[in-house]
């Protein structure tokens, strides 16, 4: 669809030059001149959608081709427990001389074998609609925010965690924990998506490069580090109504570097403030705790 847009606006332009070099009017040769810088910014905008499109793909063909190999592997380890079990089953049939103790101990392990099995497809089942949670996130995050070409503001994903990176120099002056007018744009559409996900947990950390604080206010950078959260924490909760019991504010000092501290460039990169959103353990662990639960009911009833 897009190919046939900007088909259609090369033809269109195409046009409009050669009207430009025919013998018209100057006022019809600035209107079509004008026709043809607007038939180019629309062009210019359906590339730049097309390739926010294409990186959007990208991710979600990651996570895909992700949960199929992590699937593909529960499958075989589920074939395994089958044969396995099958195996013990026609062992049964020809065991007629088993003592009656012997015949209970069989049982038991069977009963294990199929408790396993059931622990593993509960578990693939809670852990694929955990990433599903994330997937729509992290689509929800770059929706909010829109297709930023930005540095200081990165949206990702660690380990089916969402993290969002702000860089220092958008958020705070040298030295300082106030927030800058662009730093409280950029939080009003993180809060839209945190108070759309009322089940999810917030982490915001502050991290600093190894050059010591040389402010009063300050004693160190643990506590440079410390203030900046709590400072983003403030306006989450009370600019923009994020419910406090959600959010962890705390200090990383130094100490988790993504770059060198020996460029001007990697102690920038190492200025940071690293909002993270993930579900709730008890949510999490008490959801497979229910499957595991349903699950027990059913064969009870067979």
């Amino acid at each position: 669809m897009f190919m046939t847009r900007i088909a259609s606006y090369m033809l269109a332009a195409a046009l409009f030059a050669t009207l430009g070099t025919s013998c018209v009017s100057k006022k019809k040769y600035l209107s079509i001149k004008a026709s043809n810088e607007t038939l180019h910014n629309k062009l210019d905008e359906c590339n730049r959608a097309l390739e926010a499109c294409r990186g959007e793909k990208s991710v979600q063909d990651a996570r895909i081709a992700g949960l199929e190999n992590a699937n593909q592997h529960l499958k075989e380890q589920v074939a395994d427990l089958n044969n396995t079990n099958a195996a013990l089953l026609n062992n049964v049939g020809q065991m007629a001389t088993l003592s009656k103790q012997e015949a209970i101990n069989l049982e038991k392990s069977l009963e294990q074998i199929r408790e396993q099995d059931l622990r593993i497809r509960t578990l693939h089942d809670a852990l694929s609609k955990k990433d599903s949670v994330t997937l729509a996130l992290v689509v929800s995050l770059k929706s909010s925010l829109g297709n930023l070409n930005d540095t200081d503001v990165v949206v990702n994903v660690e380990k089916s965690v969402v993290f969002i990176s702000l860089s220092d120099k958008m958020l705070f002056s040298s030295g300082s924990t106030q927030l800058s007018p662009r730093a409280r744009e950029v939080l009003a559409k993180v809060a839209i998506v945190l108070n759309d996900k009322p089940d999810m947990e917030v982490l915001v950390e502050g991290h600093t490069d190894n050059v010591p604080i040389k402010r009063d206010c300050f004693k160190d950078n643990w506590d440079l580090s410390a203030s900046r959260a709590v400072a983003i924490t403030r306006v989450l909760q009370n600019d923009y109504k994020v419910d406090p019991a959600r959010i962890t504010a705390g200090g990383r000092s130094e100490y988790v570097p993504l770059a060198t501290n020996d460029t001007a460039e990697g102690r920038s990169t190492n200025r940071r403030i690293r909002i993270v959103i993930l579900p709730k353990l008890d949510q999490f662990y008490g959801m497979i705790e229910e499957g595991l639960k349903m699950a027990g009911e059913n064969n009870g009833g067979k």
